[in-house]
């Protein structure tokens, strides 16, 4: 007969030392799944490393690894200070043009008037190259925060709204019909059964949206902007420095690879199930 204490170290529990079986198979499954990933990144940068010194590549045109590395332990305190600007406007630009899309996501599905007005015109602005868009909204707002924010959040608009739209009409006839015969009101039909099948496809759109908002916020720093990432590299790109140019380049993508990540993880966290009309 097995004793309190065997159970306790079998559960993990006893010390705090062990893990529960479940959790340590969790946690290899998990690694092996990155592993791949993982293997091909370390990969690719060894032969970065191999190319350019035995070609000997000039420092100007493409540098070594470890020269990039050089820049993040001597000329950090740049990339940072350039780094929250990026973030910041990359962060308002998200949640303002994913809560729009929303909106108006909500509002198209209880108007078909107002859907056949105007989602032309959303689908016509998304047509427009954000490069062409970003200098008129520089000579409207100015070089401060807000057209930066502006091109983040539009280039997170149009596909929050198509997918947000899909998802809210992506409910059974069936389940409609029950809620007419539980006299359910408009209002409780869109809590209780749309935005409950909304979520999946709404996650879909904020994956995308995660690392656009990062390129949007970039891209609006080109254009009349001493400070952000987009400014760094433009200033290194013109003068040469292709050291700290791959460096900032490095730091916007890993910007927008922790933006996909972190709403991976809410996603999970969220959405325990997905609609088959989901990919």
């Amino acid at each position: 007969m097995t004793s309190l204490a065997d159970k306790e170290l079998s559960l993990g529990i006893a010390g705090g030392e062990e893990k529960p079986a479940p959790v340590r198979a969790g946690r290899a499954e998990a690694w092996r799944r990155r592993a791949p990933a993982i293997s091909a990144a370390i990969g690719m940068v060894i032969l970065w490393q191999i190319v350019v010194a035995g070609f000997g590549v000039p420092t100007y045109i493409a540098p070594s690894p470890l020269q990039v590395l050089e820049v993040f332990v001597r000329q950090g305190d740049v990339l940072w200070i350039n780094f929250w600007p990026t973030l910041f406007e990359a962060v308002a630009g998200f949640a303002i043009g994913n809560a729009v899309a929303v909106m108006l996501a909500v509002w198209f599905v209880h108007n078909q008037l107002a859907e056949r007005a105007f989602y032309p015109i959303a689908v016509f602005v998304n047509t427009v190259p954000i490069i062409a868009v970003a200098p008129i909204l520089v000579l409207i707002l100015g070089n401060g925060y807000a057209p930066k924010i502006v091109i983040a959040a539009l280039i997170c608009f149009f596909p929050t709204l198509v997918n947000m739209v899909r998802g809210l009409k992506a409910v059974s006839p069936q389940m409609l019909e029950l809620m007419r015969v539980l006299s359910a009101s408009e209002r409780e039909v869109l809590w209780k059964i749309r935005l409950q099948s909304s979520l999946p496809f709404l996650f879909a759109a904020l994956r995308i949206a995660s690392t656009t908002c990062v390129i949007g916020a970039i891209v609006g720093e080109w254009i009349g902007s001493n400070y952000g990432l987009g400014s760094l590299i433009i200033e290194a790109t013109y003068n040469f420095r292709a050291p700290l140019l791959y460096a900032t380049v490095a730091l916007g993508a890993g910007l927008a690879v922790a933006f996909f990540a972190t709403t991976s993880l809410i996603e999970r966290r969220v959405v325990r199930w997905k609609s088959d009309a989901v990919f």
